[in-house]
């Protein structure tokens, strides 16, 4: 293990946990329900529950993931934003890319290659 991690790192937010529910079309929409709950296990009603939008787009080199928070405060709204939130998720993400791309190419390096 390297010096430069300490315990510290690896402490949990007892504050800030939340349990996990996964929604699914089977097709191209996991929906993660993510409930604020106190240490004992028992729902924090002071806090909200958040929504997660998950999909992944095929490449050449395989599955890419695509993830967002949902604006959302029912599971309704959660499946309704879901479009929305991966379409700007994955523009980001082509962007992120493109940057990625230009600075490797600016270092004499022709292309990005995911995973390697």
């Amino acid at each position: 293990m390297s010096n430069s991690i300490k315990h510290d790192d690896f402490t949990v937010d007892k504050n800030n946990l939340y349990r996990e529910e996964s929604i699914t079309d089977f097709k191209i929409a996991t929906i993660k329900i993510l409930h604020p709950i106190k240490i004992d296990g028992s729902i924090d009603e002071s806090r909200t529950k958040r929504y997660f939008g998950e999909t992944q787009m095929m490449s050449p080199d395989g599955p890419i993931p695509v993830r967002a928070m949902l604006a959302a405060t029912t599971n309704e709204e959660a499946i309704d934003a879901f479009p929305v939130a991966m379409d700007k998720a994955l523009a980001e993400l082509v962007q992120r890319v493109k940057q990625m791309q230009s600075q490797h190419k600016d270092m004499g390096k022709s292309k990005i290659i995911p995973g390697r």
